[in-house]
C-alpha cells in the first residue's frame, strides 16, 4: 500500500475514532468513567484542536506533531480509564488498537513529506 493510502486510511480511522469519542462523552456508556463534566469539555475541545491540526493541510508540521502527541496520550489516557473502571480487558486494550493505526499515520505522514 502506498504511503499516501495508508496517511488517508489510517487518518481517516482516527478521525472517525475522535468524532464518536466525542460524541459519546456525554453519553451513559461513558459516565461510569467518573469524568467531571470540566473535564468532558476539556477533552471534546482539545480532540476538536486536534483535529483540526492533523486534517488541515496547511497546518505547519509542529502542531500536526502536537496533535499525534496530544491524541496519543488521550488514547494511552483512555485504557487506563477504562482498566480503573471496571471494564473488560478487551474495552480496556481497544484504545491502544487505535494508538497503533495513529502510529502507522504518522510514520504515513513523515514518508509522504520526504518523497
Amino acid at each position: 500500500m502506498t504511503p499516501s493510502r495508508t496517511y488517508r486510511i489510517t487518518t481517516g480511522v482516527i478521525t472517525f475514532v475522535m468524532l464518536f469519542s466525542i460524541y459519546k462523552m456525554f453519553s451513559p456508556a461513558y459516565a461510569h468513567l467518573g469524568f467531571p463534566g470540566y473535564f468532558r469539555i476539556e477533552l471534546v475541545v482539545a480532540k476538536l484542536l486536534g483535529l483540526v491540526a492533523l486534517l488541515a493541510p496547511a497546518a505547519p508540521v509542529a502542531m500536526k506533531e502536537w496533535a499525534y502527541a496530544g491524541f496519543a496520550i488521550v488514547l494511552v489516557s483512555a485504557s487506563v480509564a477504562h482498566f480503573n473502571s471496571g471494564d473488560t480487558t478487551l474495552h480496556s486494550l481497544e484504545p491502544l488498537g487505535f494508538l497503533a493505526i495513529l502510529l502507522l499515520s504518522r510514520r504515513a505522514f513523515h514518508k509522504l513529506r520526504a518523497a
